[in-house]
């Protein structure tokens, strides 16, 4: 299994903070963002991990993370030239994910959850997450049957389809990337990540699964303010259980 960390984008939601650095270097308590989404995949097991960015901001990443060597890891970069949807990291990739199957997580993107056992048990079609929310509006969306099987997924839909989100975690096996390629941009002149997970679902091949811990897509200044005050709780927690 390889891993991706998908930290490219402009980050405009966070502006003027990204006008001076990449959105996904933002503190969220005493770590950077990017930490959080990189610990979910190496607690994984996952230790070869292709990390891509914007062209801006490079050496930023690189300065912070080197190889990889200081979290027991492989580290890979590559460059979004320019943020044309979340499928297109899977194209940009495709050398890194060559015959392996693929674990993407968004660089903005914070999960309490130990995904573990699902990503080590993983070997064939797909495998996402969804979470109960206040405001699906603003992210693509699965509707499920009476089985509690994913029915249905629709990119911000414009009527109720439900108010599970589907979260920023996505496993694939290889064939992801020759999805990918075949594409064709949305009326928003991006690749889709939610037509990728049709594909697989329109073959009975994608599984989603409910996330039961926190999960928190950090691209807002409120969802921002939320992660930190969630870290702060657990380094508090921590701190007690230590006596400290």
């Amino acid at each position: 299994m390889r891993g991706i960390v998908l930290a490219g984008g402009s980050g405009t939601r966070l502006s003027p903070l990204t006008k001076i650095t990449s959105k996904q270097l933002l503190p969220v308590y005493d770590k950077p963002m990017v930490f959080y989404p990189l610990n979910t995949l190496l607690r994984a097991g996952i230790k070869d991990i292709l990390i891509i960015v914007s062209p801006e901001h490079p050496g930023d990443f690189l300065k912070l993370l080197g190889s990889g060597k200081e979290f027991g890891a492989k580290f890979t970069y590559e460059i979004q030239d320019k943020p044309e949807g979340l499928a297109q990291a899977f194209i940009i990739a495709k050398d890194f994910i060559g015959d392996d199957n693929v674990a993407m997580i968004l660089g903005d993107n914070i999960f309490e959850d130990d995904f573990s056992k699902v990503i080590k048990k993983f070997k064939k079609g797909g495998h996402i997450f969804a979470k109960k929310v206040s405001d699906p509006e603003r992210f693509g969306v699965v509707k499920f049957g009476k089985k509690g099987r994913a029915i249905q997924i629709e990119e911000k839909p414009k009527k109720f389809l439900s108010d599970y989100a589907i979260t920023g975690l996505y496993i694939y096996d290889n064939r992801v990337v020759e999805v990918a390629k075949k594409l064709k941009p949305s009326l928003r002149g991006e690749l889709e990540i939610t037509d990728l997970h049709n594909w697989y679902l329109n073959k009975g091949e994608l599984k989603v699964d409910i996330v039961k811990g926190l999960w928190i897509d950090a691209g807002t200044f409120d969802s921002l303010a939320k992660a930190t005050q969630w870290a702060l709780r657990q380094d508090s927690g921590q701190a007690m259980r230590r006596g400290k």
